[in-house]
């Protein structure tokens, strides 16, 4: 899968940069959920810090890397979050937090050698350091330490751990060898979107309900939330890819496009084709000047881009996005109003704010 592009600035608190501090928050109960995430988010971070260590050297060298390189936490911001519809933050709590961003980690370094990225969170790639093999080696480490973290918290954290990596896994198979020729392609990139990205975020956000002991029957509101959410991530950035402003998103314009990836606005643009002459043009110039071009950046492909870019697909892109955000909103109707679901609300509405 594609890097994700940066949903939060460095430099700031998750929570100020949600809004969590100012414009959602006006109650002393509200600034005090703000501040306990933050506070826990400082206690994931001390713990990554303690977990991802290893008696050799190579390794700690390795599996630091992209840990050194920064983050945005998003997936323990959830956790923790989710975690004040209960006890808020409990050590078990901040250890699921932990494993889960290891596990985010460690799926970063297998992604990167599946895409055969140069770059990711602004240094080079592990591949292009090391190569492939320790990259890879690397990502394995990773997902043991998580797993052994996720071991401490009993039987239930094991299953959602084992479960939400079979996920992963299958998510990236079924990305690499592509829908079947009776399957929908769009259906098919849509259960990729949701294995690969959504069972994390989901896994997060059940995890701060169940090791925070609230209410069992916010797990279904939380995982659906995660779920779809997850998906409008994803299709967002399926928009941000085509974008003209590469010194906003940190990509040049098409990249996924001239990687090979079929995001959705190609996907969407193929359906088209089969009965719309306009749209079977320009899809062969993409698949003539782009996407056999080995990312080569020239005149034709960078007009072939943008003339996707300002095809009605691109904006049916958006559309879905923003339909998938508007679902997740929806699955929280269940939780009780206040600070916590203000702030998922919140998180939702910052997804879609990026294509902006």
């Amino acid at each position: 899968m594609k890097p994700s592009l940066p949903l939060f600035r460095r430099g700031s608190s998750v929570t100020s940069q949600l809004g969590l501090s100012d414009r959602i928050f006006s109650s002393a109960k509200d600034r005090g959920l703000a501040a306990g995430i933050d506070a826990g988010l400082e206690q994931v971070e001390a713990s990554l810090l303690g977990e991802i260590v290893f008696t050799d050297e190579i390794a700690n060298v390795t599996t630091r890397y992209l840990l050194n390189a920064g983050g945005k936490r998003v997936r323990p911001m959830l956790a923790l979050l989710t975690a004040h519809l209960g006890n808020g933050n409990l050590a078990d709590v901040v250890t699921a937090a932990t494993a889960i961003e290891i596990t985010h980690l460690a799926s970063l370094y297998h992604d990167d050698v599946m895409d055969d990225a140069d770059q990711r969170r602004g240094v080079p790639s592990a591949q292009i350091v090391w190569g492939n093999s320790v990259a890879i080696l690397t990502g394995d480490l990773l997902f043991a330490r998580a797993n052994q973290l996720m071991a401490r918290l009993g039987e239930r954290a094991i299953r959602l751990q084992s479960d939400t990596f079979e996920r992963l896994v299958l998510g990236q198979l079924h990305e690499t060898v592509g829908p079947r020729a009776d399957e929908d392609a769009v259906e098919h990139y849509i259960q990729v979107l949701a294995d690969k990205t959504g069972s994390l975020i989901a896994c997060a956000a059940q995890a701060g309900i169940i090791f925070s002991d609230a209410p069992d029957e916010f797990e279904q509101p939380v995982i659906q939330f995660g779920e779809r959410i997850g998906v409008a991530f994803q299709l967002i950035d399926d928009v941000l890819d085509l974008s003209p402003q590469p010194l906003e998103t940190g990509k040049v314009p098409g990249t996924d496009l001239r990687a090979g990836v079929a995001t959705l606005p190609l996907l969407r643009l193929r359906e088209r084709a089969q009965h719309d002459a306009a749209a079977a043009a320009l899809l062969e110039r993409l698949e003539r000047d782009v996407m056999t071009s080995n990312s080569a950046v020239s005149e034709a492909a960078d007009s072939a881009i943008t003339a996707l870019r300002e095809h009605d697909v691109t904006a049916q892109t958006l559309s879905e996005a923003h339909g998938w955000a508007h679902e997740a909103v929806e699955a929280l109707a269940p939780l009780p109003d206040g600070s916590v679901k203000k702030a998922l609300t919140r998180f939702a509405d910052t997804i879609v704010e990026r294509s902006s």
